[in-house]
């Protein structure tokens, strides 16, 4: 599957390993580049899962702002300038990115973009990590799937991190991790003493699916899943026009499973998420889980329209739209 949906540049030099769902490939990873006190280079906001990964390992963030297309170069490479000029201990080796569908901001980075941050990364010698697991629910446009930072890597510098959970069953617990062959085998010597066997009968079971289906099968499969999830996110969208308009800001997602929602009139949404929204029977992330730091007060939240149907989430996004009117108007009468 990589070779024919990626065909990397270095493909000869590659290897691949097969990992106990994407996230415990990321977390060996992370253990095997960074030493306390190191830099790491992500997004911010940042997917809450990684940062929670991160949070033990006593390291700093150069966290680079977002826009609507993710991770602004023109601000990269100026925090790595200064992350430079500081001296040895303040140069980062690795960089976090996902480039389609991110969670929980929905981006899908343009091919302009992409060349742009791996460039960068070219400049000052980063490995670049790159999350992908919503590859194949790229919307919209893209009859064809972008090409990923892997199948622009002419240096050898990119380890790909790819997950059935989104295209499959999250349940079964199957990535890939796919780079230069010298950082798999360490990985690989991790895993080793970290898993010791992975789920043998989770991986039958994909081996045995792949086969029955066949080149043809999973291409059907894919397409479907695409018009699935996208009717999905139309269907968000159109809920939150008609509902939140004026009250929110967002952009509509190019790819994943998730709707990113500012409230400009609200300077925290965390107290109203965690303390009332499930009393109007709504399950949204508040923002804050999803930045560096969390201390802060933070505008978004995060919607999911992977699971809820059309008139679920019509429902949903009146029930929001009541509450925030509740909430900015408490907020409004305090002194």
């Amino acid at each position: 599957m990589t070779k024919q949906f990626h065909s990397p540049p270095q493909w000869e030099k590659c290897d691949l390993l097969v990992t106990v769902g994407c996230q415990a490939g990321l977390s060996m990873a992370f253990e095997m580049l960074l030493n306390p006190g190191d830099f790491i280079v992500l997004s911010n906001p940042c997917y809450s899962d990684v940062l929670c990964m991160l949070s033990g390992m006593d390291l700093q963030y150069l966290a680079i702002e977002d826009d609507a297309h993710g991770m602004k170069p023109d601000i990269l490479r100026a925090a790595l300038t200064q992350a430079v000029e500081r001296g040895t201990n303040g140069v980062p080796k690795a960089l976090y990115v996902v480039p389609n569908g991110n969670n929980p901001t929905g981006t899908t980075m343009d091919m302009t973009r992409r060349q742009e941050i791996y460039d960068i990364a070219h400049d000052y010698d980063l490995i670049i990590l790159e999350d992908d697991p919503y590859f194949f629910l790229q919307y919209d446009e893209y009859e064809q799937p972008l090409p990923s930072f892997l199948s622009l890597d002419t240096d050898g510098r990119v380890l790909r991190f790819d997950s059935f959970s989104k295209i499959i069953s999250s349940g079964l617990r199957v990535g890939y991790v796919t780079g230069p062959a010298p950082l798999v085998e360490r990985l690989n010597v991790h895993m080793q003493a970290r898993v010791i066997c992975g789920p043998m009968l989770s991986q039958v079971v994909m081996s045995e699916l792949l086969k029955e289906w066949g080149e043809d099968g999973l291409k059907k499969h894919i397409a479907d899943l695409r018009t699935f999830y996208c009717d999905k996110r139309n269907a968000i969208i159109k809920a939150a026009e008609m509902h939140l308009s004026g009250l929110c800001e967002w952009t509509v997602p190019k790819g994943g499973i998730f709707l990113w929602l500012k409230v400009p009139e609200l300077e925290d949404t965390g107290p109203m998420l965690i303390q009332r929204a499930i009393k109007k029977d709504i399950a949204l992330v508040p923002g804050k889980d999803f930045v560096v730091d969390s201390s802060k007060p933070c505008q978004y939240m995060r919607a999911a329209f992977s699971c809820a149907t059309a008139d679920e989430m019509m429902k949903g996004m009146e029930n929001l739209a009541k509450l925030l009117r509740e909430e900015i108007t408490l907020q409004n009468a305090q002194p």
